[in-house]
């Protein structure tokens, strides 16, 4: 997700390109053609080729295209698996590059189907999301598979549609937010009973995917602020960046606390909703041109201005912010510079 908001910006022109038969590529090692071995009624057959199916498959396939590719990565390719995307920054670029790309396919004996190729679009769908210069949102078809979804009557269903549900967290906001009823009914020793509860978080989590917000291309000369949210027994956090129009989502993201976390006392979850924001978004907020603002309950920041006595992870989380963001100015909703922390909470003090 995060590779996705980074290099299509700037892209106003895309192409796909779906490989057929991509795997069969790839030569069994010889000698090793005896672990693929399978028996019909018509005799014993060993593949000399890569078979769908094999664990290490996607990994194996999915480096020799890097390998094919390597020299265009990131700069006008993205390739994942057999889905190869093109996107040029400009019109005059998009034929030469391509043309460089089939070739470059062509050289290696592998095999595009032209039925499910895009060429010189504005947007287009890849990976379950709609690409267009301008932002990324999620395909209207799945989001309709979602609200389409039927009540799950047991633990397996309930998994498939969380599952489905969690690709697309990053446009909800604060997405674990809205699943505490549904998760505890994954509890092997817990009866699975469906209650108005979970019904309910059901029902607005439906909601929440039809009338996901469209996510922005991140840019880092723009105005940008984290917000965090901490509750009993999640995380949550916004990035945004503010334009001409307005302010506008770049990502959401959720943590569901882990069973240690949930014993923090509340300002604790709210610093490390702070720390892991900064953390997970980290390369977005290193390439900015100016400073951000993290927008929080501020109660946060003063309890760790005040104290004088620091747990453990409490100082790992200081000394994190430090590290990577001294040279940022970082302010709260009430206007609290975190670089004005006091001198004992650092990792080193300036002379004096």
């Amino acid at each position: 997700m995060n590779q996705l908001l980074t290099v299509f910006k700037g892209s106003t022109i895309f192409s796909k390109i779906d490989l057929s038969g991509a795997y069969s590529i790839l030569r069994i090692k010889q000698g090793d053609e005896h672990l693929t071995a399978f028996r019909t009624k018509y005799g014993s057959y060993e593949y000399l080729v890569m078979p769908f199916g094999l664990t290490n498959a996607p990994a194996s396939f999915q480096n020799l295209v890097n390998d094919i590719f390597a020299d265009f990565l990131d700069i006008f390719v993205v390739v994942y698996l057999d889905d190869i995307m093109v996107f040029p920054s400009s019109e005059e670029e998009h034929v030469k590059h391509v043309a460089s790309v089939l070739q470059r396919l062509r050289d290696n004996n592998l095999f595009a189907k032209a039925s499910r190729c895009v060429f010189h679009a504005s947007s287009v769908e890849y990976l379950g999301y709609v690409v267009s210069s301008e932002a990324l949102k999620m395909d209207s078809s799945k989001a309709q598979q979602i609200l389409n979804w039927t009540q799950p009557n047991n633990i397996k269903a309930l998994q498939s549609f969380l599952g489905f549900a969690n690709f697309y967290c990053h446009f909800i906001k604060f997405f674990y937010k809205k699943l505490s009823a549904l998760t505890s009914l994954l509890k092997k020793e817990s009866p699975f009973i469906f209650n108005e509860e979970a019904l309910s978080q059901f029902q607005i989590l439906k909601e929440a995917f039809t009338t996901a917000p469209i996510v922005s291309h991140f840019n880092p000369s723009l105005p940008t602020i984290v917000e965090t949210n901490a509750s009993d027994y999640a995380l949550g956090a916004v990035l945004s960046q503010v334009n001409d129009s307005g302010k506008h989502p770049v990502a959401f993201d959720s943590h569901k606390l882990l069973p240690a976390e949930l014993n923090y006392e509340i300002h604790d979850k709210e610093l490390l909703g702070i720390f892991w924001s900064l953390k997970h978004w980290r390369a977005f907020l290193l390439s900015l041109s100016d400073s951000f603002e993290i927008l929080t309950d501020h109660s946060s920041l003063k309890y760790l201005m005040s104290s004088k006595v620091l747990t453990r992870h409490q100082a790992r989380w200081a000394e994190f912010l430090f590290l990577n963001f001294s040279f940022l100015s970082l302010t709260a909703q009430a206007d609290w510079p975190l670089y004005q922390m006091p001198c004992h909470i650092r990792t080193t003090c300036p002379q004096r």
